[in-house]
């Protein structure tokens, strides 16, 4: 039997930005409902068991005492028409009605294909994070933390503290780059602050800017890493290697409602609007930038959402989280070394066991579909898209419904 909703204000996600937009549209009045797959609201940044983190309590709270309704463990896996989703919980379809719409569905980790990147015991950075966070203990293992961006010290030091033994941490960009970082960072204490307590949890641990892992290695699961700087090599003994090279937004959602995208994630105006009617978006959908800007970009949406202006104050703070969001893009930008990691025998598509030598360069994704079954899998595309994006320039292919496996009892038209 299909349940129904409807509110003024519908926000799918339940992370930093959906927080802070279901806050605020409720606190300007509009009748308003969250939405999220996990049972609990906080997003991959904020996943808990029990408590919420100390970061997250007050915008928990905030929530609660906004009015706001929340509903967890629901995927939207359709929007069959105008004004309405179509989401899967607990295997029984759900229906939401509403007068306007906030995307804050986040982002996911990107992964670039290199020899030996699916032996077990290779996982994420962000997903060794989150293994952490749902219980999983990696105490006494020899953990290798490579890839890209900020995530790495801050799962290194999260890892270090489970009481793994990290053995190594490798960020692909150069030193020169994370220099003129830290230096635009004197605009963002705070920031300076976080970064400088991950570095804290990680003292003695050998840092490297420039280099990459190459290969990992091992007999039924990883034993070692090849790293190397483009010049040398060196192996590394680990029992994990947490490897993730950035985050891209999850734009499957907005891409099938029909909002317009730009190279960094969603065309949006001041208050946060897309190119559809009714529809805003927040967080990493318009550029990867952190909680900060999830916090700040949420919060505008929420307000444009529930017909209200955007106070000075808040437009000044999306600003500079964007400027901050821009720069750390370029500082974290992947270089061209990462494309040659992957040889003709290495799995691309992991659902569909698709080598990288079965893919045309010269083709695309829907090519790639058709010839190879690549990106028709579980994850329809969420992995192998981005990396083919990267490795050979591929636009992403067309976004059907359903936007996640689901029962098909979960599709019956039942309008």
């Amino acid at each position: 039997m299909t349940e129904r909703l409807a509110a003024e204000v519908v926000v799918v996600g339940g992370g930093p930005a959906g927080l802070a937009a279901a806050s605020s549209a409720a606190e300007a009045g509009a009748r308003t409902l969250l939405l999220d797959e996990a049972a609990r609201p906080g997003g991959q940044i904020w996943r808990h068991r029990a408590e919420p983190p100390a970061a997250a309590r007050a915008w928990v709270g905030r929530l609660a005492r906004s009015g706001a309704a929340a509903v967890g463990g629901a995927a939207v896996v359709d929007a069959p028409r105008p004004h309405e989703l179509l989401a899967e919980r607990e295997g029984r379809p759900l229906r939401i009605a509403f007068d306007r719409l906030v995307l804050a569905t986040g982002a996911r980790e990107l992964f670039l294909p290199f020899p030996g990147w699916t032996l077990p015991g290779v996982v994420g950075a962000g997903g060794a994070q989150a293994l952490l966070k749902s219980g999983a203990r990696f105490d006494g293992r020899r953990v290798v933390v490579a890839g890209s961006g900020p995530l790495l010290l801050a799962v290194a030091a999260a890892l270090a503290r489970d009481g793994s033994r990290v053995v190594g941490v490798f960020e692909q960009a150069p030193l020169r780059r994370l220099a003129a970082f830290a230096a635009f960072l004197l605009r963002h204490p705070g920031k300076i602050l976080e970064g400088l307590g991950h570095a804290a949890g990680t003292a003695g641990v050998p840092y490297r800017t420039g280099a990459w892992v190459r290969a990992a290695e091992g007999e039924g699961h990883v034993e070692r890493v090849v790293v190397t700087d483009g010049r040398h090599a060196w192996t590394w003994a680990c029992d994990v290697l947490a490897c993730g090279f950035g985050l891209v937004p999850n734009l499957e959602l907005a891409c099938l409602l029909g909002c317009e995208t730009a190279a960094d994630g969603l065309v949006l105006d001041e208050e946060q609007r897309t190119t559809v009617p009714d529809v805003f978006a927040a967080g990493e959908l318009g550029g990867i930038g952190g909680v900060d800007h999830a916090l700040v970009t949420g919060a505008i949406a929420g307000l444009g959402a529930a017909g209200r202006p955007v106070p000075p104050a808040l437009a000044r703070r999306r600003k500079r989280e964007r400027s901050f969001a821009a720069r750390l893009a370029r500082t974290f930008s992947l270089r061209g070394e990462l494309r040659g990691l992957a040889g003709k025998d290495t799995i691309l598509c992991r659902c569909e066991d698709v080598p990288l030598g079965r893919i045309d360069p010269e083709g695309g994704a829907r090519q790639a579909k058709l010839v190879t079954r690549a990106g028709m899998g579980p994850c329809q595309g969420r992995v192998c898209g981005p990396a083919l994006s990267f490795l050979y320039g591929f636009e992403p292919g067309t976004v059907r419904p359903p936007l996640s496996p689901v029962d098909l009892t979960v599709l019956e038209d039942e309008s």
